[in-house]
């Protein structure tokens, strides 16, 4: 009886998906997808003219590059973003990164595949990475969102991913805490290259995911980093980017 009871329990639970419709995470219609082909086509459609390295949007279309990255230069080669952190996008990233809502994390990935196929005008990085979490951190979490939305964007891109590239070698303060002059100062000299992984970062153009882009202070400083252990391109994979001020 037990057996069977267990039997019939795995073939509901298998079935549910396929039986049991969805809801838009944004609107909550049913949807057979997490965001619903009206919100996609309402919030993710329409593609903003960026700062082709870190992605900032730019108001005159023919300019390539922002003003902060004609005067400094950052470490990093180009940055993607799948949209702005503005409602109803910066919900998702909030519900996935605070809310634990996993499930998201595919859905962010394809926005973000979409906008890579647009955008990408050379060849797409040799291998992905994700921007590590401090130890402490990943404990109080239990997960890397960045690295959630990794792991979908590598089968979509068809791009290989290796986790481990870069590492905290320090835990720092939470950035959205702190004052933007103050976040490249708690970044700096945060990351490291295991022994392991600098053959793998020699010479190789790797794309960097992560959920938000604000500063780009943490993305700088594992550009950075990656750079000093003779990464050949840095590409930033963003799913949203704050907008200038």
């Amino acid at each position: 009886m037990l057996s069977r009871l267990r039997h019939w329990s795995q073939h509901v639970l298998a079935h549910l998906p396929s039986a049991l419709p969805s809801c838009c995470a944004l609107c909550g219609a049913a949807t057979g997808d997490t965001i619903c082909s009206g919100c996609a086509a309402q919030y993710f459609s329409r593609r903003r003219h960026r700062c082709a390295r870190c992605a900032h949007v730019l108001p005159d279309v023919h300019a390539r590059a922002c003003g902060d990255c004609v005067r400094q230069m950052p470490a990093f080669d180009a940055t993607i973003a799948a949209t702005d952190y503005a409602p109803p996008a910066d919900q998702l990233a909030l519900a996935l990164k605070f809310g634990s809502r996993l499930e998201l994390a595919p859905a962010l990935a394809r926005l973000l595949r979409d906008a890579a196929l647009q955008v990408q005008e050379g060849p797409l990085p040799t291998v992905l990475t994700a921007v590590p979490l401090g130890s402490r951190r990943l404990v109080e979490r239990g997960f890397n969102q960045a690295l959630e939305i990794a792991h979908p964007l590598s089968r979509l891109l068809g791009i290989r991913l290796d986790a481990r590239l870069v590492a905290r070698r320090r835990e720092t303060d939470a950035q959205a805490l702190l004052h933007p002059d103050a976040r490249h100062r708690n970044m700096r000299q945060a990351f490291v290259v295991p022994s392991a992984a600098i053959d793998r970062v020699r010479g190789a153009h790797i794309g960097v995911v992560d959920d938000v882009m604000t500063t780009g202070a943490t993305l700088n400083e594992v550009a950075a980093t990656l750079k000093r252990f003779g990464a050949a391109r840095v590409t930033n994979f963003v799913f949203a980017r704050t907008l200038p001020n």
